[in-house]
């Protein structure tokens, strides 16, 4: 497994920084989170790493790979996946078809092979079946497999979200806000994925989340964006004693 490494990226718009000189170390196997109020820069940060955004300066480095200048396509293919704020979802697919397309990427085979349907390609479809139906029982969702994701609720929808990032076997998982307009029950249910991600899969996560109360309960570091700068990080115990971090959150005295 590979640490992400964000060397001081800026990431500016016009004369605006989004981001100034943010560094980060996300080491494997933990989950971390970047919190931050809003427009703080967390959504931005997520966006260079999974290569939506290119730095102004900086470098991005994941293991021994250079990320900087990476294509989302290519960041995938490194093993590092993201499931998004804003659903995306086809609505008028099931669940089951959402995740297989998911997995295009590993359906290696020739057109030949595509047209006679024979040898390598069943057996890849087959193999590509299988991961997608564990990722399915993982995610608890035998119940909505066949049916159309724009049917679903809200809840199980971002559910789908997570499970198809999931299907396209990361190492490294970026979740940017997976429980925003949640209940509590739902919450409650996002949290257990995560954690039984991170500790069953063994896939290391990076979580970009609003609700305080979850990020200190299930981060091993956290990272504090406000206006484009990190003014905070270390262990949840640490960020919450962190002066700084306060006043960004509740105002100075």
């Amino acid at each position: 497994m590979n640490t992400l490494t964000v060397s001081e990226v800026t990431l500016s718009f016009g004369g605006l920084n989004a981001l100034t000189q943010v560094s980060l170390d996300i080491r494997p196997g933990l989950i971390t989170s970047i919190i931050g109020p809003n427009g703080a820069g967390k959504t931005s940060m997520l966006n260079c790493i999974s290569g939506f955004y290119h730095p102004s300066s900086g470098e991005i480095r994941y293991g021994a790979e250079r990320l900087t200048r990476a294509s989302p396509h290519q960041v995938t293919k490194k093993g590092i996946a993201r499931a998004f704020q804003n659903l995306e979802l086809f609505g008028g697919l099931s669940v089951l078809d959402n995740l297989m397309l998911a997995r295009h990427r590993h359906l290696a085979y020739s057109f030949f092979h595509a047209l006679v349907y024979w040898g390598k390609a069943a057996r890849l479809e087959a193999e590509n079946r299988a991961f997608v139906e564990d990722v399915i029982d993982f995610m608890e969702l035998e119940a909505h497999r066949k049916r159309a994701v724009g049917s679903l609720s809200y809840g199980i929808q971002k559910r789908v979200e997570v499970a198809r990032a999931l299907t396209l076997g990361p190492q490294l998982l970026l979740l940017d806000e997976p429980m925003a307009g949640m209940n509590i029950e739902e919450k409650e249910d996002m949290v257990r994925f995560i954690l039984d991600i991170q500790k069953e899969r063994g896939i290391t996560v990076v979580l970009v989340e609003h609700d305080l109360g979850v990020v200190m309960d299930i981060s091993d570091q956290v990272y504090v964006l406000d206006f484009g700068e990190l003014i905070g990080a270390g262990s949840p115990r640490e960020v919450a004693a962190n002066r700084k971090v306060v006043d960004a959150y509740i105002g100075e005295d």
